[in-house]
């Protein structure tokens, strides 16, 4: 598996949509990002490791398309620094040298191995 990961920082980035957004012809929220929020507010510890980016609802998502390509442009994804540990059986994925995790259920897992958080029930 490739490491070259996140240089640009020390800390892992956790991409998000907005709490509040508009699409469908009303606001809206995603659910997968308020979980991920509930998880960060759940375990304390997560937080200092991240950087956490707001990115918009419309695609192409720049940001994450420059580093993961466009079909990897899903949020949450969290993406690891360079000097995050790797773990296995986590749903880890490697694309242009970044190591990166493309859902909440995954993120748990990894969160799990690495902080010592409760397991994601149904993961």
């Amino acid at each position: 598996m490739n490491i070259r990961s996140n240089t640009i920082t020390n800390k892992d980035q956790l991409f998000l949509l907005p709490n509040d957004f508009f699409d469908n012809g009303r606001q809206e929220y995603c659910p997968e990002c308020a979980e991920m929020w509930g998880i960060i507010n759940y375990f304390p510890i997560i937080k200092p490791s991240l950087q956490i980016i707001y990115t918009s609802i419309e695609k192409p998502r720049k940001k994450l398309v420059d580093m993961i390509g466009y079909e990897n442009q899903n949020c949450p994804t969290l993406i690891l620094s360079n000097k995050s540990p790797i773990y296995q059986n986590c749903g880890l994925l490697s694309v242009n040298g970044y190591n990166f995790l493309n859902n909440v259920r995954d993120i748990g897992r990894y969160y799990s191995h690495r902080f010592g958080t409760s397991y994601p029930r149904g993961a």
